[in-house]
């Protein structure tokens, strides 16, 4: 393979043995602090398309997501972007900064609300407060961090909100043998 093809850059074997690397990973249990509060970016604009193939993927045949014309004459006037797909970005776009490669599993969501309504075009921007943490009693190596996901808008109206429980991987231990 090619020094191109490797991600090498021509330099030589001694170059290579000294070059940091770096591997994109969420966050481990060890890692989460009560409190903090992580902003994602960049955000994600949904727009019809979106909309009508997530619509249409999860069997969901409601109008307001479906019917321009019996839309239009609803509270809204509108097609509303489905909060299934709302919600599901809200939680994808914390996927690299906190859960990628790390997450064992979704253990439930609570508290999940739609303040506001998303149309099509808006970009939604995610922001993510780790609410609680502990050891889980009975798998170690493994704890269970309580999420909040905030969604705003870009007029920065909260559309969704949602609190999530998940099982993290704490971090791999090192043998000193």
């Amino acid at each position: 393979m090619s020094a191109a093809g490797t991600g090498a850059t021509g330099t030589g074997a001694a170059d290579d043995a000294e070059r940091r690397e770096v591997v994109q990973r969420g966050l481990w249990f060890e890692e989460f602090d009560t409190g903090v509060v992580y902003k994602h970016s960049p955000g994600r604009t949904l727009t019809e398309a979106d909309n009508t193939l997530f619509t249409a993927l999860t069997m969901n045949t409601q109008s307001l997501h479906l019917d321009a014309a019996w839309s239009a004459g609803q509270q809204f006037g509108e097609r509303l972007v489905n909060s299934m797909l709302t919600l599901s970005t809200l939680v994808g776009l914390s996927v690299a900064q906190l859960s990628q490669g790390t997450i064992v599993a979704n253990l439930g969501f609570s508290e999940v609300s739609f303040p506001a309504p998303m149309r099509h075009g808006d970009t939604l921007y995610a922001e993510t407060i780790v609410r609680d943490k502990r050891e889980s009693r009975s798998r170690p190596g493994e704890g269970i961090v309580t999420l909040e996901h905030i969604g705003r808008n870009q007029r920065g109206e909260i559309v969704a909100r949602a609190v999530r429980a998940t099982l993290m991987q704490k971090q791999p231990t090192t043998d000193p043998a």
